[in-house]
């Protein structure tokens, strides 16, 4: 008689599940040996905005340069013209008497060379001094600005010398006529030979400096 068999049953272990657990922190994604996410891209964020901060105040000097470069190009421009306009007044002032200072000086040299019973025979026409005036509003503005330094040292150089002389030429000047204030013209003919034998070589001294300086003038001012 045949046993009943027993119904084979899969009996496997139940695992009831346990309480939720909350979720972790995840962990950093690294990039490289020890290097969070997010901070390569942080590096170079700050590295461009110095880099753009850089050049934007490397723009702004070099503006800034470029303003002043101009100002000062357009003051020595500005006061090219002014001297221009000034050495051709004082060079038809210096052409005007020149001769007139050189027969001068050669009658008063006559004169005193002669000895008492010809002198009166030696004829001295003095028509006034004469002298020039020059004009030196430019060279004096030129200081107050500065802006002769921003001139071609060649030409600046060129001015001091003309400049200078013009100076020196006007102190003989007003101690001529001081002189002539205290005493009559006839009793000064030694003094004016003095003061008409430095002019006379001054003069041809200040007309070729004129001449060298005005084409000079004239090529800095040709853009």
């Amino acid at each position: 008689m045949n046993e009943p068999r027993e119904s084979s049953q899969d009996i496997s272990p139940t695992l009831e599940p346990g309480p939720a657990q909350a979720p972790g922190p995840e962990p950093a994604v690294r990039l490289g040996p020890g290097r969070p996410a997010g901070e390569g891209s942080w590096w170079l964020r700050v590295a461009v905005e110095v880099l753009l901060i850089s050049v934007g105040v490397f723009l702004a000097l070099m503006g800034d340069q470029w303003r002043e470069s101009a100002h000062d190009r357009a003051l020595a421009l500005e006061s090219l013209r002014r001297f221009r306009a000034e050495i051709q007044t004082n060079q038809k002032a210096v052409a005007a008497v020149r001769d007139y200072h050189a027969g001068l000086l050669r009658s008063l040299q006559q004169y005193l060379e002669a000895d008492a019973a010809t002198r009166p025979a030696v004829s001295v026409r003095i028509e006034g001094l004469q002298p020039v005036f020059f004009e030196d509003t430019a060279w004096d503005l030129a200081l107050a600005t500065q802006s002769l330094g921003h001139i071609d040292q060649e030409i600046a150089y060129g001015l001091s010398r003309a400049y200078g002389l013009q100076r020196t030429y006007g102190e003989m000047t007003r101690g001529i006529m001081q002189a002539i204030y205290l005493r009559p013209i006839v009793e000064n003919y030694g003094g004016l030979r003095a003061y008409y034998g430095d002019i006379v070589l001054w003069e041809p001294q200040l007309l070729r400096m004129y001449d060298e300086l005005l084409p000079q003038i004239d090529r800095a001012l040709t853009p």
